[in-house]
């Protein structure tokens, strides 16, 4: 009889490998779906922040325009004192606002820059995941085979002795 206890408890330790294995595997599949989620948000603040790096670009270039215009006017119309200093505030506000957009076009692609980092390194993760969450899948596969295994053996245990 120790022997079928021996057996049992074997088969009461595999389904609990199994049970480990099995949430194991469900942990591995949600971190697995949050990451990618994860992933894909970055994805989107990168693209986000891609349009937004175009829109600055171009104001930069309207107002680097609106300046070379502000500068020939200038040149042109030096006759008249009152409009020149107009022109030379305007040509001021808009040199500041040159120099603001050329900062926030450099903060932008550094947070561009740094959100495909990060974007890498999420996907990296979500491989090295995916391969561990394979893994458990293939452990709980061999342990259900055992486990499978080891019932077979305990059944034909019991009808022997029965049979006895």
């Amino acid at each position: 009889m120790s022997s079928l206890d021996g057996i049992k408890q074997k088969m009461v330790h595999l389904k609990e490998k199994e049970e480990e294995a099995l949430a194991k595997v469900e942990d591995l599949t949600a971190k697995n779906k949050s990451l990618e989620q994860e992933n894909l948000a970055k994805e989107q603040e990168i693209t986000s922040l891609a349009h937004k790096n175009q829109l600055l670009e171009a104001e930069v270039e309207k107002l680097e325009k609106s300046v070379k215009d502000l500068r020939a006017q200038l040149d042109e119309s030096g006759q008249h004192s009152t409009q020149n200093e107009a022109l030379q505030r305007r040509l001021q506000l808009l040199e500041e606002e040159a120099e603001q957009a050329d900062i926030n076009l450099r903060e932008t692609n550094e947070k561009l820059r740094q959100t495909d980092v990060k974007s890498g390194h999420y996907e990296r993760k979500v491989q090295a995941l995916e391969s561990a969450r394979d893994q458990w899948e293939q452990k709980h596969e061999e342990v259900s085979q055992k486990y499978t295994a080891t019932k077979k053996e305990l059944e034909d245990f019991q009808a022997e002795i029965g049979a006895m």
